[in-house]
């Protein structure tokens, strides 16, 4: 079965909603569900995993992996890998993530990979999201908005995605923005323009609970469609 890298076209774009959400789903259907977050960043928690976001995935898959595995690198700042590197002289590692897949690829079915920011968010000089995804050698599922200046930015992700020769597996709306596009025109849009699958589109809820995540999922992704 694949595993997937759950990338965005931006950063606070809803990537670790959208992974745990399915997660969550995947795991109710009975798939053996393993995740991954390479690189966290931010404020260290004082209690659990010093990252909320991996928290929140660990959670969704009922995972008792260990953290170092989840989540190989963690910088104590809110930037990306490069920025983080210069700042506080904490260089990115590379092939413990890598390493660390591999060992998550055995122990589970399917692994769901959250990227951080968006696709060319920088790691060292010369290596970005981008390559990451393209060493992990699995298909991306593309996050993307609903507000005017999503058919922008996900034409961007996509051809980069496309001239580093990573497979897309579809597209996930986060449309939790208001006053953005009528979800059924943007989709029209992104058939016509990218030729690429809408898995479906997520409303914004409140309620983050398993039972909530499942349903809102179940109902508005195309899961078979994923798994195909």
């Amino acid at each position: 079965m694949k595993s997937f890298f759950i990338t965005g076209t931006d950063t606070d774009i809803g990537k670790t909603y959208v992974t745990a959400g399915l997660a969550i789903a995947l795991r109710q259907m009975g798939v053996d569900v393993g995740v991954m977050k390479p690189f966290a960043a931010g404020i260290p928690r004082k209690r659990g995993f010093k990252s909320e976001d991996v928290e929140i995935l660990s959670d969704a898959s009922q995972v008792d992996d260990p953290e170092d595995l989840i989540n190989p690198q963690f910088f104590p700042i809110p930037a990306s890998p490069y920025t983080a590197w210069k700042n506080l002289k904490i260089k990115p590692r590379i092939s413990p993530i890598l390493t660390g897949f591999k060992k998550l690829s055995k122990i589970h079915d399917m692994v769901l990979v959250e990227g951080m920011g968006g696709i060319m968010t920088p790691v060292l000089k010369d290596y970005f999201i981008t390559d990451l995804i393209k060493d992990m050698n699995i298909p991306a599922v593309i996050v993307t908005r609903s507000r005017v200046g999503t058919i922008n930015h996900t034409i961007m992700t996509v051809k980069m995605c496309r001239e580093y020769e990573i497979p897309i597996k579809g597209i996930i709306i986060n449309d939790s923005d208001s006053g953005g596009y009528d979800l059924d025109e943007l989709k029209r849009d992104f058939k016509n323009l990218l030729g690429i699958p809408v898995l479906g589109s997520i409303p914004f809820i409140d309620d983050l609970s398993d039972p909530s995540l499942h349903s809102v999922f179940k109902k508005n992704i195309d899961l078979k469609s994923l798994l195909r």
